[in-house]
């Protein structure tokens, strides 16, 4: 018989003890079946029953419902979205950085659960630096008093300023990362609403747009770059990431290491790429990444922005164009010369063809 009824399991904290919380709607079997649970109890805060945090209980949550209610643990057994890149953890910038006096600095325990969750730099430094907004908007406020009220006047003042809801939701998770992950607070700001995803079509470059844009670009490096993110549909996290041994002439195809969601792939390599590869690594000889600063160490991505600025205006594209822009283009272009769905979900890295 099919199982329809279903119970989710949340983390709680009440006067800072952990709880397992039990979210089900109103059903006359559930409700008369789940006192027989030990030291379950009710809160009309959460709306929801309440045991405490053991193994113990978890078991008998799962022994008493199995075969009459399906244990929905999506939001119990958290799964992290960090990116396990093969990248050395930097933290050099956060130590030599200029500070304002006064400044309130990130504690060291966010760096060390961020270092020890294996978060990509780029993460990291995203999420430092909008945390550290968040303690300096409170400048004589201790960060572990602060709580759910400041943080949704917080929240309100990114608002007024026309943040975009994408910052106010990744504000809200290196809010969140402090108190729940640093700390252990699993539910300090449970009821904080997020923001709806906005869903906005994508910036695409025509096929002219984009040969216009690769003519204009005379430096054989730049135009590699380039190149990659369009006819390979890379992220830029991708390309700088690249080594020389990762590009194979001989089947045509780039491999992607360590990709998002820590999946290696493979993708297209275009003729006309090869060969300006070929001439770039000529000039240039890279050692250990196949773009590489002046010291050899791996290329920036504030470089890889500037390329592109730098073209698109010499271009004389109005667009603003990311190099997310090109991985847009290249995915677009497929799929408008008939190239099956699937396909392109897979040269892309997505897990599903609704991305």
């Amino acid at each position: 018989m099919e199982v329809r009824k279903h119970i989710s399991l949340k983390h709680l904290l009440i006067d800072n003890k952990k709880y397992i919380g039990l979210k089900f709607s109103s059903d006359k079997v559930l409700n008369s079946m789940i006192k027989e649970l030990d030291g379950i109890e009710w809160s009309n805060d959460f709306g929801m029953h309440y045991i405490p945090n053991n193994q113990k209980n978890l078991t008998s949550i799962f022994d008493l419902f199995r075969g009459v209610a399906w244990i929905n643990t999506n939001y119990f057994f958290q799964k992290s979205n960090a990116k396990m890149l093969d990248e050395e953890f930097d933290v050099e910038w956060f130590r030599n950085r200029g500070k304002p006096d006064n400044y309130k600095v990130c504690p060291d325990s966010y760096l060390d659960k961020l270092e020890l969750k294996h978060y990509a730099n780029n993460t990291v430094r995203t999420y430092v630096s909008l945390f550290e907004k968040f303690i300096n908007y409170y400048p004589d406020k201790n960060i572990d008093k602060l709580d759910e009220l400041d943080v949704r006047r917080y929240l309100k003042h990114l608002i007024y300023e026309h943040r975009s809801n994408s910052y106010i939701n990744q504000s809200i998770n290196s809010i969140k990362f402090y108190y729940e992950m640093v700390l252990g607070m699993p539910n300090r700001f449970y009821e904080i609403e997020r923001p709806r995803r906005q869903k906005k079509l994508p910036i695409v470059l025509s096929k002219i747009e984009m040969k216009n844009l690769l003519d204009v670009t005379v430096n054989i490096k730049h135009k590699c770059i380039l190149s990659l993110l369009y006819s390979a549909g890379l992220r830029r996290s991708e390309l700088l990431n690249l080594k020389p041994t990762d590009i194979d002439s001989k089947r045509m195809l780039v491999k992607v290491n360590d990709a998002k969601g820590n999946k290696d792939r493979y993708t297209l390599l275009a003729q006309s790429t090869l060969e300006d590869l070929r001439k770039y690594y000529i000039e240039y000889k890279p050692e250990i990444y196949l773009f590489e600063g002046q010291k050899k160490e791996k290329y920036s991505a504030s470089s890889v922005a500037n390329i592109i600025k730098n073209s698109t205006k010499l271009a004389g594209i109005k667009k603003h164009v990311t190099a997310h822009t090109l991985r847009h283009s290249f995915a677009t272009h497929l799929l408008e010369a008939g190239t099956d769905l699937r396909y392109i979900q897979l040269l892309l890295g997505h897990n599903s063809t609704k991305t």
